[in-house]
C-alpha cells in the first residue's frame, strides 16, 4: 500500500510538472516611495502636444539592411557574456565604488553617516582577491538591481545637500531585464551574490536571480530568433505564483514551435529553458520592430508619465534606461550610461553654437525618434519639432535653478531644450539648450 502511494505521488507529480504553465500577463508596477517624488509641471507639459503619437509623421524609416545592420550588432552584444573568456571590465571603471564609499562621507536615506566598519563590511564581503576565479556563464531569472557593493543597503551622499540624498542611491549601478546572459567574475564572501558582466553594465546581483547555463542551454536559448516586449510592467507567472516583472525591452528567444522562452532556476542553481504562454499576444514582438510611425507613437507612449528610477531602482527608469529600451526594441543596442551612448551612434557636435542656431541644426541633423541629444549627466531622444522648436522625451529629474536647487520633474516627460523658459527663477545658463553637447544619430 504505502509503495503504491508513494508511486501515485510520484506520478502526479511528474503530472503536475509536464503541465506547469508560464504565463505572460499585463499588469502594474506596485508603487512605491519612488511615486511620492515631487511632479512639478511647466508651461511646456500644457503647451505642447504630450502624445509622442503627434511627432511620429516625421520619422524617416530605416532601410531595412541597416536596421538589420543594427539587430545584429545588438545580438552580438546582448550575448557577448557567454562568449567571454576573461573580465574584460577596464582598469579605469572597476574599483570607483571603494574610492567612492572611502574618501568621503557617505550617509542613509534619513542623513545618519555610515560608519566605516560597517562599509569595510561590504569591502571584505566583495572578496576581490578572487575577481575572475570561476568564469561561469549565467543568466537572470527575473528582473534584478545591480549593485555596486554586495549588499542591499543604500548609500547616499550628504541628504541636505541639492542633488544628493533619495533616490541617488550610488550603490544603485543599474537594473537588468529577465533573460539577460551574464559572465560570473567570483562570488561574495557570503555566497549570496555574484559579481556579473552582463551587455550593458556591470556589478553584484543576488545569487537567487541567476542561474547557471549549459552548454546545451546556450545552444539552444542563442538561436537567433528573438522577440522584444513592447509593453510596459508585465508580469511572469508559473502557476500563479508571481515569479518577476517584465519591463519594455525584455528579450525572449522564439522557440521553433513558436513558444516563447524564458529561464527558470532550480535547486541547485542550474538553468531550464521553460515555454511561456503570452495572454495578449500584442505584449510582444519579433525583433527588431519595425520602425514605423504606429510603432514609434505606440512604443515611446509606454513611456510617457513613468517615476524617475535612478540606476533603474524601483522598477522604473533613469533617462539612459528610457531610451536604451526605446531604441533596443528597433534593434538599436546602448550602452548603460549616457556617457556612453554618446559614443553608441554618430555623433554630431552642437557644442558653442548660440541658442538659435543650435535648435536649427537640431531639427537639420537629427532624426525624430532615433537621435538622442546628449548633454554630459543626460540623454534625450528627439521626437520632432513643433512650431519650430525641437521637441524631446527624457526621464528628467529637474530643472536647474539660480539658487541652485532645482524644480524637480521626477518622470519621464516630452518638453522643449527649455523646459521652464517661462519661469523668473530658471538658471537660463543651465538651460539644456545651452549645455547640450552632441546630436548622437543612428
Amino acid at each position: 500500500m504505502y509503495r503504491k502511494l508513494t508511486l501515485l505521488l510520484l506520478l502526479l507529480g511528474s503530472f503536475s510538472s509536464l503541465h506547469a504553465e508560464y504565463l505572460l500577463k499585463e499588469s502594474k508596477r506596485i508603487k512605491s516611495k519612488i511615486d511620492r517624488l515631487p511632479k512639478n509641471r511647466v508651461a511646456d507639459m500644457k503647451q505642447i502636444p504630450q502624445d509622442p503619437a503627434y511627432y511620429a509623421s516625421q520619422i524617416k524609416p530605416f532601410s531595412k539592411s541597416k536596421q538589420k545592420k543594427f539587430d545584429e550588432r545588438f545580438n552580438k552584444k546582448y550575448f557577448e557574456p557567454w562568449s567571454l573568456r576573461a573580465l574584460d571590465i577596464p582598469e579605469k571603471d572597476f574599483g570607483w565604488e571603494i574610492r567612492f564609499i572611502t574618501k568621503k562621507p557617505i550617509y542613509r536615506a534619513k542623513g545618519a553617516i555610515i560608519p566605516a566598519k560597517v562599509y569595510n563590511k561590504w569591502i571584505d564581503n566583495a572578496d576581490y582577491d578572487h575577481i575572475d576565479s570561476k568564469k561561469y556563464k549565467a543568466i537572470t531569472v527575473r528582473h534584478t538591481n545591480v549593485k555596486a557593493l554586495p549588499t542591499s543597503s543604500s548609500f547616499f551622499r550628504d541628504p541636505k545637500k541639492t542633488g544628493e540624498g533619495f533616490p541617488f542611491d550610488y550603490n544603485q549601478n543599474s537594473a537588468l531585464h529577465i533573460n539577460v546572459p551574464l559572465y560570473i567574475s567570483h562570488f561574495s564572501k557570503d555566497k549570496r551574490w555574484a559579481f556579473v558582466r552582463a551587455s550593458y553594465s556591470f556589478g553584484w546581483i543576488k545569487t537567487s536571480d541567476l542561474a547557471l547555463v549549459s552548454s546545451d542551454f546556450i545552444k539552444t536559448f542563442k538561436n537567433n530568433n528573438y522577440a522584444m516586449v513592447i509593453k510596459d510592467n508585465l508580469r511572469l507567472y508559473h502557476d500563479d505564483k508571481d515569479i518577476s516583472i517584465v519591463k519594455l525591452g525584455a528579450l525572449f528567444p522564439i522557440s521553433k514551435d513558436q513558444k516563447y522562452l524564458v529561464a527558470s532556476r532550480d535547486a541547485k542553481g542550474r538553468a531550464h529553458i521553460e515555454k511561456v504562454n503570452v495572454h495578449n499576444p500584442t505584449v510582444i514582438a519579433k525583433k527588431p520592430l519595425p520602425f514605423t510611425a504606429k510603432n514609434v507613437g505606440m512604443l515611446a507612449k509606454e513611456f510617457y508619465g513613468e517615476p524617475y528610477g535612478w540606476g533603474g531602482s524601483y522598477e522604473c527608469r533613469d533617462c539612459s534606461a528610457t531610451t536604451r529600451d526605446f531604441l533596443g526594441a528597433f534593434g538599436i543596442f546602448l550602452r548603460r550610461n549616457s556617457s556612453k551612448q554618446a559614443e553608441d551612434g554618430d555623433p554630431v557636435s552642437i557644442e558653442g553654437l548660440t541658442k538659435a542656431t543650435k535648435k536649427k541644426k537640431i531639427i537639420k541633423d537629427a532624426e525624430p525618434f532615433r537621435s538622442l541629444l546628449y548633454v554630459p549627466g543626460h540623454v534625450v531622444l528627439y521626437l520632432g519639432e513643433y512650431k519650430g522648436e525641437p521637441v524631446i522625451m527624457h526621464t528628467y529629474w529637474g530643472i536647474r535653478k539660480k539658487d541652485r536647487t532645482k524644480l524637480i520633474t521626477a518622470r519621464t516627460i516630452i518638453s522643449s531644450t527649455e523646459p521652464g523658459k517661462e519661469r523668473a527663477d530658471i538658471s537660463e545658463q543651465s538651460k539644456l539648450i545651452n549645455t547640450l553637447q552632441s546630436i548622437v544619430n543612428f
